[in-house]
């Protein structure tokens, strides 16, 4: 038996917030921000709803769509770097809103690699652990992380979950994963203040610690290399060629930064699914969000094979080869 995604799911808040929004709030413009990142609008999570409220509707979505009950779920993964609370899980959370019970729920974090990080782990409880069906969560309120004072970084960020149901299944439906990461560049994308190191205080709050900090002319270039290099590694270790990949579903971080992954890797950029203008990035829901709507649109068929990669905080990178069963 193999493993397969078998139903996917994505919510986004009702609520946006556009680069002319922006204009008022920060020294920046509409034609400043498109010309540099491709957004144009954001999703933000509302006051009083959190990670797992946005994540809850991602994964009845996807139980929905994959034709199942809820209690066929046997396990939740949730990714996330914007969790509720220190604890318990989101994932925890999810299951008790979901109405599940005495099932294994945790959260782990990759930071923007997440969704596809989840996808192995899932692939590994079912082949491995006797598991045969559960669900991989991406919820992410990056708002809450959002400095709203820093041009650099407020422009990039939103709200908005996505799930899939991964189920034992006859065929093969994902593939293989690569997965990497190198803690030296931790420095580069990070939020010092807040947890254990630098507990929350007046001055972490007075030095705006407790919000997301970003070198971004070196990540650009680590981003472009190591996304490339993901997507190399696990089309070389399963002798597919690049003209065989139906579509490419990237992290959607900075446009500029799909644009140079594309011509890397000598892919048409015509093969890349693109969403960044909508909803800007929102971490590790990029992929699943990116990905269900791909599906819902008629960009994913069948048979199809599809390539998710992205980078994140860590730093992470990651890459899943997989087949669409469905």
């Amino acid at each position: 038996m193999g493993v397969a995604i078998i139903g996917t799911g994505s919510y986004l808040p009702y609520l946006k917030l556009t680069n002319f929004d922006l204009e008022n709030m920060v020294d920046t413009s509409d034609e400043w921000i498109v010309t540099r990142t491709g957004i144009k609008e954001r999703r933000i999570c509302p006051k009083g709803k959190g990670a797992s409220d946005l994540g809850l509707e991602a994964s009845l979505m996807a139980i929905k769509d994959a034709g199942i009950k809820k209690d066929e779920i046997e396990f939740i993964i949730c990714a996330t770097i914007t969790p509720d609370m220190y604890f318990p899980s989101t994932a925890c959370i999810i299951q008790k809103k979901l109405g599940l019970e005495n099932i294994p729920s945790f959260d782990f974090q990759a930071a923007c690699s997440g969704f596809i990080y989840g996808m192995e782990i899932a692939k590994g409880l079912i082949s491995g652990c006797g598991y045969k069906k559960g669900l991989v969560v991406a919820t992410e309120c990056m708002s809450r992380l959002t400095d709203y004072t820093d041009r650099s970084t407020c422009v990039l960020l939103g709200d908005g979950a996505g799930a899939a149901v991964v189920s034992e299944n006859e065929e093969n439906g994902i593939i293989d994963s690569y997965l990497s990461s190198n803690g030296k560049y931790e420095n580069l994308l990070f939020t010092p203040g807040g947890v254990s190191l630098k507990p929350s205080s007046f001055e972490t709050i007075e030095k705006r610690e407790n919000f997301m900090k970003m070198e971004g002319s070196t990540l650009f270039k680590i981003a472009i290399y190591s996304m490339s290099e993901s997507v190399n590694k696990v089309l070389e270790r399963n002798k597919i060629k690049k003209e065989d990949i139906s579509i490419v579903i990237p992290h959607q971080a900075n446009l500029r930064i799909i644009a140079g992954v594309a011509k890397n890797l000598e892919i048409p950029i015509e093969k890349f699914f693109i969403n960044i203008e909508k909803y800007g990035n929102m971490s590790a829901a990029c992929i699943p969000i990116a990905l269900d709507e791909a599906v819902k649109n008629g960009r994913i068929k069948k048979g199809d094979l599809v390539i998710t990669v992205a980078f994140g905080a860590g730093l992470t990178w990651a890459a899943n080869l997989i087949r669409w069963v469905k």
